[in-house]
């Protein structure tokens, strides 16, 4: 550990939330460089966040978020292991912020799973006209086709989408964070957004 300081630890700890020997160990795996050791900690939070989406979550918590003057209002259900991490206010504070990015974000599922067929159906059609009215070639169609199915799926799936406080990562890889970090499992279950004068037409 020779070389490492304590200053490197208490910021990485800071940056990661990750444990005192699990810092030092990624300093020293990544020779004292501080993004070095976050990617280090980020692939192991990932792999420990992949054994634990198996577990049932039966607790958890309903949050609110109303927004611009009482005009938005979205409701989530965000479900943890336990009752004792539903009260963490680590937890509660991501429950809030999911709630608020729902309120700016407008999705529609919360993963390309829950995308139903037809929808998908219309949407490839619509992607497939644009790609041959603007002459692309047909052998290409179909793949230019997919990858704007993927970047849809990244704006209409909650969990694709960019995080709104943090657009580097995704809903998806701030749920992933959190189960390194509280040591859960935790899975969003459902949300309802709500838009005043939504589905109205105005005379």
């Amino acid at each position: 550990m020779g070389g490492i300081s304590a200053d490197q630890v208490k910021e990485l700890r800071s940056r990661t939330g990750a444990g005192i020997m699990d810092c030092k160990k990624a300093l020293a795996e990544s020779n004292g460089e501080l993004e070095g050791a976050i990617d280090y900690l980020r692939k192991k939070g990932l792999s420990a966040a992949a054994k634990r989406s198996g577990r049932t979550t039966a607790e958890g918590l309903v949050s609110s978020y109303i927004h611009a003057g009482g005009k938005i209002g979205v409701l989530v259900e965000v479900n943890c292991e336990t009752d004792f991490v539903a009260r963490n206010e680590e937890f509660q504070t991501m429950v809030k912020d999911i709630a608020m990015h729902i309120a700016a974000a407008r999705p529609l599922f919360i993963q390309r799973e829950e995308v139903p067929q037809d929808f998908l159906d219309r949407e490839r059609g619509i992607f497939r006209e644009q790609a041959i009215g603007s002459g692309k070639p047909e052998k290409i169609v179909d793949k230019i086709v997919e990858g704007r199915l993927d970047k849809y799926y990244g704006e209409v799936c909650l969990m694709e989408q960019p995080f709104v406080k943090d657009t580097d990562i995704t809903i998806k890889d701030l749920i992933t964070r959190n189960i390194a970090k509280i040591g859960e499992n935790i899975q969003i279950r459902r949300f309802a957004r709500y838009e005043l004068g939504e589905g109205i037409e105005k005379s």
